[in-house]
């Protein structure tokens, strides 16, 4: 049973890595026949077919007369699949980071961002620890995790980031208190955290309101970068983490605002504010 257990596991690792390089192509080529990515990554046709329904499904991509094509829609780039290719070596530094505000015995919020999942790898060096999230790629990881008590938010299921959000999501949240929430957003505008979901807006919301400390944690690519939804302000975050690669007069104009600015670099050590 226990070889079974790994043999299903090592499928689905492999399936959800060809289903993030097929995302990739096709977002990268603009469309792509069905039959030239079925060859392209050694799949039947059949196979390719299973795949990018599963695509289309979650909103990333479209399917028509045998052409796979990126969809058109403001939630691409928030997609876990999409997202979990783009500036990984910037949220891997941004991760670690974030673990010297993290101290045994704690109850953290971890957010369904790609940015704060590089964080489990690294939990279990702080543990023990209480961990609370409304990922299902963030329970999956964490699930088995020594001396790691994990809390998964339940509520409605939304496909294209592998989260539960809405209503019965924020009531969960409300009746929580934690140490520290670490989050992160897609869009950084005069100052101001927005989101292209409104339901995850109000479940980062929610997790603020419930939460002693607040972390933020942005790679450059989010300053200046527009979405709908507004969150907070980054004066409401006590501390904001950007990587190496943000320009010096935004890191300038943040800190005359006070606003407490760590430095993560892609090599070498963090630096304060």
């Amino acid at each position: 049973m226990f070889q079974d257990q790994i043999a299903s596991d090592s499928r689905q690792f492999r399936q959800l890595a060809r289903r993030q390089s097929i995302a990739e192509a096709v977002m990268n080529e603009g469309s792509v026949r069905i039959e030239d990515l079925a060859e392209r990554f050694g799949i039947s046709l059949m196979t390719a077919h299973r795949d990018l329904d599963e695509l289309v499904m979650r909103g990333i991509l479209r399917k028509t007369r045998g052409i796979a094509s990126a969809a058109s829609t403001s939630l691409i780039e928030s997609s876990d699949v999409y997202r979990s290719n783009k500036q990984a070596r910037e949220k891997n530094a941004l991760a670690m980071a974030a673990m010297q505000y993290l101290e045994p015995g704690q109850a953290i919020f971890l957010d369904d961002s790609t940015t704060v999942l590089q964080m489990a790898q690294h939990l279990p060096s702080s543990a023990p620890l209480t961990v609370i999230t409304n990922s299902l790629t963030l329970m999956g990881e964490l699930r088995g995790v020594r001396d790691l008590s994990l809390i998964g938010l339940g509520g409605q299921y939304f496909n294209w980031c592998n989260a539960f959000m809405g209503r019965m999501t924020t009531h969960e949240i409300s009746q929580l208190r934690a140490d520290t929430v670490f989050m992160s957003m897609s869009a950084i505008t005069d100052d101001i955290v927005f989101h292209q979901s409104l339901e995850m807006v109000d479940t980062k919301r929610a997790m603020l309101d419930s939460a002693a400390r607040k972390i933020l944690l942005a790679d450059h690519t989010k300053f200046g970068r527009r979405a709908l939804y507004a969150l907070a302000p980054l004066t409401a975050f006590d501390v904001v983490i950007v990587d190496d690669k943000t320009p010096q007069a935004d890191i300038d104009r943040m800190r005359a605002k006070k606003i407490n600015v760590v430095i993560a670099p892609t090599h070498g050590s963090v630096r304060g504010a």
